[in-house]
């Protein structure tokens, strides 16, 4: 099912033209905009294509700020040229992505007229990986943290499954207590069951984790990790077998504690 973006109540989504095995569809730049207008934040402008930068600034109108879930290029690329551009800061967490003296992290609460963006720190696909909760909607927006299709890549040694864990027990919980209802991920499709996803997400990590164990049992304690993607992920394209790699490398880290 092909993915094109659109229009979310408060957020509107602009699709990046960067589609391939990683990305999905695209990177998923989001619009955000209280439902009485005025001044906007844009979330992961992207990479540097002209057009699709031109579009969100169309989207965008008057830009108060620019968030960012976290470093990866394909979501903060040309984030700090549209941000000179717009005539606005970029927030993040990782200061070497910022523009100007605001940063970013948990707790911060990024308020725009009537739209109020709650952050909450999600580490573990990146060390600087962070949602944005809007709680008037129940939405969170993930990055890649949560992906509108599939599954996310934990890279050893940026990603860190044991954080990722956690991050994904945060936002059950907040999905448990109906404070989220629905994800507007950083690549693909939204998801109107956010505890669903999460369920799936939880169970599947739990899964991997126990097939990357009985493969190094039965392989043996000299097993290298893509000895083990060969075993475990023999039914994944062989094109992803170096993502799958670093996942298992991030994954051994874990279970050797």
């Amino acid at each position: 099912m092909s993915w094109t973006g659109g229009d979310f109540g408060v957020g509107r989504c602009v699709l990046a033209p960067n589609a391939n095995q990683m990305t999905l569809d695209g990177t998923n730049t989001w619009v955000l905009r209280a439902i009485d207008g005025g001044r906007s934040v844009v979330v992961d402008p992207g990479p540097p294509d002209e057009a699709h930068l031109a579009a969100v600034a169309e989207a965008a109108g008057d830009v108060a700020v620019v968030l960012l879930t976290h470093h990866h290029l394909d979501h903060s690329e040309a984030a700090r040229a549209f941000a000179e551009q717009m005539g606005c800061g970029v927030r993040a967490l990782d200061p070497a992505y910022r523009l100007g003296s605001e940063g970013l992290g948990e707790g911060d609460v990024v308020a725009v007229g009537d739209l109020e963006v709650h952050v909450v720190a999600t580490p573990g696909h990146t060390a600087d990986s962070l949602s944005f909760v809007l709680p008037a909607e129940r939405v969170v927006l993930t990055g890649d943290t949560v992906l509108g299709r599939g599954t996310t890549v934990v890279a050893h040694p940026d990603g860190q499954l044991g954080a990722y864990l956690d991050s994904l027990d945060r936002l059950h919980a907040l999905a448990e207590a109906h404070e989220i209802e629905r994800v507007w991920p950083g690549h693909g499709p939204v998801i109107d069951d956010a505890l669903a996803a999460l369920d799936f997400y939880r169970a599947h990590r739990r899964e991997r984790l126990e097939q990357v164990a009985a493969a190094r049992e039965a392989l043996g304690p000299e097993a290298t990790p893509r000895e083990v993607v060969e075993r475990v992920y023999a039914d994944v394209d062989p094109v992803l077998w170096g993502a799958a790699e670093l996942s298992v490398r991030a994954q051994i880290r874990y279970l050797d504690g």
